[in-house]
């Protein structure tokens, strides 16, 4: 057996100084992946009509990426400290500024961005300052953002997290039933919301942890399994890829299937839909499957190497700028459609808005508030 092979099927517990748990390249990979789903997912709806069937058609598989985050959240999370002790005002000191600082910079910035460009029209200076206030609470200052909030609910929670795996060691898989069932319950009350239930109510649920608390578990749970978890999946790849293909077509399938039966397909192909929850899982798998495969056959300082680990470094501040580069190129989406049409515009405007986020991020990691602007250090400028 090789090197390679082993890693792949069953890696050891190492460590690396300190006692730190090792560095798994294919979750740099895994995050690259997810986070070009999220821009292509924003361009597709910028790019096309809100009810257009086909581009509903594209988007409904790709809202797997706000589960996948979370999973990915709770499975670093919890391997990163399931050999450890942990202090909750140690974690939170540790954790919380990484993510509430880029919040507070980016909710002001969006808060500013949409009153100078009339997307808010507030009446009056008092108005402005509750809609930043509300901002602040819901997440609401642009359409990216309340992940940062849910984050940040994670992080809270996580000493508890950690204290409720440990407890149910043995019984993990009754853990994830319970909370699978608890995730069914909650997408059919958000999708099939019950008379008298706002939907003002329903939305400002989607900026809560309590639609993502399957996933986030799942990924927990995945890393207290890691070894064997990691193992079963080197060896089951191809079942992965056939599961990844049928059940993509069941959920398109079904999607079709809703709005011939008269629902509106923006509504069909919302992210809470209860039928998206295997296809959610399943693609989760099978981007794992796929990215183990790639870091089993990673060579240390290739091309391919270095272009993952660079890209990785940036993917949290290319999350937190891509919305902004969006709306910049917003004026352009008309000339380009006018020229070109569907689907070349999505693409171009895809290409370029992560052209254009990514000189954005360069530039603002160069700056004196890089941390708080990016999530990220400041890069030294060359002499």
């Amino acid at each position: 057996m090789t090197t390679a092979q082993a890693t792949l099927e069953a890696p050891a517990r190492l460590t690396r100084p300190g006692g730190k748990a090792p560095y798994l390249h294919q979750i740099d990979l895994f995050r690259l992946i997810t986070f070009a789903c999220v821009i292509l997912i924003h361009v597709v709806g910028a790019t096309n009509f809100a009810q257009d069937v086909g581009a509903n058609a594209v988007e409904t598989p790709l809202h797997f990426t706000r589960e996948a985050f979370f999973a990915l959240t709770g499975f670093v999370l919890v391997f990163q400290n399931r050999g450890r002790e942990i202090t909750p005002s140690d974690f939170w000191r540790r954790r919380l500024p990484l993510v509430a600082t880029p919040y507070l910079a980016w909710t002001m910035f969006f808060w500013a961005f949409s009153l100078v460009t009339g997307t808010q029209q507030p009446d009056s200076l008092e108005a402005s300052m509750r809609l930043l206030l509300k901002d602040l609470v819901t997440g609401g200052a642009w359409y990216h953002l309340y992940f940062l909030l849910v984050t940040m609910q994670v992080y809270l929670l996580f000493p508890w997290i950690m204290k409720l795996l440990r407890a149910t060691e043995g019984r993990h898989k009754w853990l994830l039933l319970g909370s699978g069932v608890l995730q069914v319950a909650v997408t059919l009350f958000m999708t099939y919301q019950p008379f008298g239930v706002s939907y003002e109510t329903i939305t400002h649920l989607y900026a809560t942890l309590l639609p993502y608390q399957f996933y986030t578990l799942f990924g927990a749970v995945v890393a207290m399994h890691f070894e064997a978890v990691h193992a079963w999946v080197g060896r089951h790849r191809l079942l992965l890829g056939g599961l990844l293909v049928a059940v993509l077509a069941g959920t398109e399938w079904v999607y079709l299937h809703t709005v011939h039966s008269g629902t509106f397909p923006q509504v069909a192909s919302d992210p809470f839909q209860p039928y998206l929850i295997p296809w959610c899982v399943t693609v989760i798998a099978a981007i794992y499957a796929f990215t183990t495969r790639w870091s089993g056959r990673r060579r240390e300082g290739s091309r391919g190497a270095r272009l993952v680990s660079w890209a990785a470094n940036r993917s949290f501040s290319i999350f937190l700028v891509h919305p902004l580069a969006l709306a910049l190129l917003g004026p352009v989406i008309p000339h380009v459609a006018e020229r070109f049409g569907a689907p070349w515009l999505s693409l171009i405007i895809y290409l370029a808005t992560i052209a254009l986020t990514v000189v954005i991020v360069e530039v603002l990691r160069r700056l004196p508030g890089s941390r708080a602007l990016t999530g990220r250090p400041r890069l030294r400028v060359a002499a």
